[in-house]
């Protein structure tokens, strides 16, 4: 096995491995890269649906997904998909996976089953970088803060996913997402202190209105989407991601009008966030 960084601040890439024999040390070792990086990209894999599932169980326990459509069988493995003809992605602007839940997912496993002939590619970005770049002062203020988190004006009946042509393969209209979370965290793992709000999914602070929550959340918005702290993944069938979802964003790009695209992902459970 090697692994490397895929850029400065985020994202590594494991090599020289089949995910359906890795042994324990091995698991480790990505564990690890995960944890450190954020995101761990692998090239090349043959994994069925069986597979998938029985690599993401060596993770953790799996939430199921309230609002995307399941691979036949498998409740498991949620289907992330794009149509020749739909012009909406899921996933197209910068956000953190479930951090609406009172309990937020420790990561997703991604698997690429149908990719474009370009275009599709992931950004990532490490919210530990945005943290560290700030000013004391700036640290001091969130420390005192926590943030409401929401998926309802999202994937809700009258969501901004309803009103798209994804709408009709979403489920989970009347599902009720609604949470409270520091705006900044300790990384279970590594004790590394996190910004922990991001654009999708942030309503405002908690005791704030929207309308004075929305200069600081825009700012520190801009700061987690600087380049330097980001990383890229381009896709092809076989390509997996493991990601954690405490650290990072991330942003699936929409540039492949007129392309299927189909993405398998597994969610792992997490613990309360501090």
């Amino acid at each position: 096995m090697h692994i490397q960084p895929i850029a400065d601040q985020c994202g590594a890439e494991a090599s020289g491995i089949d995910l359906k024999t890795l042994d324990q040390s091995g698991i480790d070792a990505l564990k690890t890269a995960v944890a450190e990086r954020g995101v761990l990209f692998v090239r090349d894999q043959e994994l069925t649906p069986e597979d998938h599932i029985a690599f993401a169980r060596r993770w953790g326990d799996i939430d199921i997904n309230n609002y995307f459509p399941a691979n036949g069988g498998h409740p498991e493995i949620a289907e992330v998909r794009k149509a020749e003809a739909q012009t909406t992605n899921i996933g197209g602007g910068w956000h953190t996976d479930h951090s609406y839940d009172q309990v937020p997912a420790m990561g997703s496993i991604l698997l690429a089953r149908e990719t474009p002939p370009t275009g599709g590619d992931t950004l990532f970005a490490s919210l530990g970088a945005a943290y560290d770049s700030l000013s004391d002062g700036l640290k001091g203020t969130l420390a005192t803060l926590r943030a409401v988190h929401s998926a309802d004006h999202i994937y809700g009946a009258d969501g901004v996913y309803a009103k798209t042509d994804q709408g009709a393969d979403l489920k989970g209209h009347d599902v009720h997402a609604n949470a409270v979370h520091p705006a900044v965290i300790r990384h279970p793992v590594t004790g590394r202190k996190i910004l922990y709000v991001n654009p999708a999914f942030t309503l405002h602070f908690e005791g704030w209105t929207r309308e004075e929550s929305m200069p600081l959340l825009a700012y520190l918005y801009s700061v987690a989407m600087r380049p330097e702290f980001q990383c890229r993944l381009q896709w092809a069938p076989g390509s997996l991601a493991v990601w954690d979802n405490r650290s990072t964003w991330h942003c699936a790009m929409n540039d492949y009008h007129g392309h299927r695209r189909l993405m398998h992902r597994i969610t792992i459970s997490g613990v309360p966030l501090n």
